[in-house]
């Protein structure tokens, strides 16, 4: 499957690429649903940078294109949440990539709704996505994560059922908005690197953390 860009990406003049992988579950049922935001923000940058996603390849929905000069590999997991990494493992392995040039972009319950968060490594936190990535990846967590706030569920409501409902109309206008931001992180990353990056945004992120805190969702 080495077509021209995937052999450019290994020429020692060419940058380094990176791979995107969104974690979510596939099909229509679990479409707009909160576990599925990392889907949403693939689809999102590769619909902004005019990249296909109209092939399979080792169990993800894929595509590749440019951004500038650096090569970027996009993919959404068809394994279902839980068993992400079996498409993430080998992807990262075929393209022989660092881990450091893995970013995965999740739902996080930890974080507010429409808050986002580009981390340079970090544990599961109880994420069975990223749980399952560790797990492929030898049990190494030193690889970017792009963390998208969905908030907590309320009550006493069982977080696997708020995971798998759809966002209420002002949740989803945050997840709107989250996404254009979560766009330009990834594009800013493209351009100056994971650490640089990872400070100017989440600078900008922190702010609007602050407000939404007080906000309902």
């Amino acid at each position: 499957m080495l077509n021209r860009l995937s052999r450019r990406c290994f020429s020692t003049a060419a940058p380094q690429p990176w791979l995107f992988v969104g974690l979510g579950n596939p099909g229509d049922k679990y479409r707009g649903t909160r576990h599925n935001v990392g889907f949403e923000l693939i689809d999102a940058f590769a619909e902004s940078q005019g990249i296909s996603m109209n092939t399979v390849h080792c169990k993800a929905i894929f595509g590749e294109g440019f951004v500038g000069e650096v090569p970027v590999f996009l993919a959404k997991p068809q394994t279902y949440m839980n068993l992400s990494g079996e498409s993430a493992g080998p992807l990262a392995a075929y393209y022989k990539l660092p881990l450091n040039r893995v970013l995965v972009l999740h739902d996080d319950m930890g974080l507010p709704c429409g808050v986002l968060r580009l981390n340079d490594k970090g544990g599961h936190g109880s994420h069975n996505g990223l749980k399952s990535v560790i797990d492929q990846f030898r049990g190494n967590r030193e690889f970017p994560r792009l963390r998208i706030g969905i908030g907590r569920p309320p009550g006493q409501m069982d977080p696997k059922a708020f995971l798998l409902q759809k966002f209420n109309a002002r949740a989803q206008e945050r997840i709107d908005t989250a996404m254009q931001e979560g766009v330009s992180g990834l594009k800013l990353l493209l351009s100056r690197g994971l650490t640089e990056s990872a400070r100017s945004f989440n600078r900008e992120q922190k702010y609007k953390h602050i407000r939404l805190q007080t906000m309902p969702t």
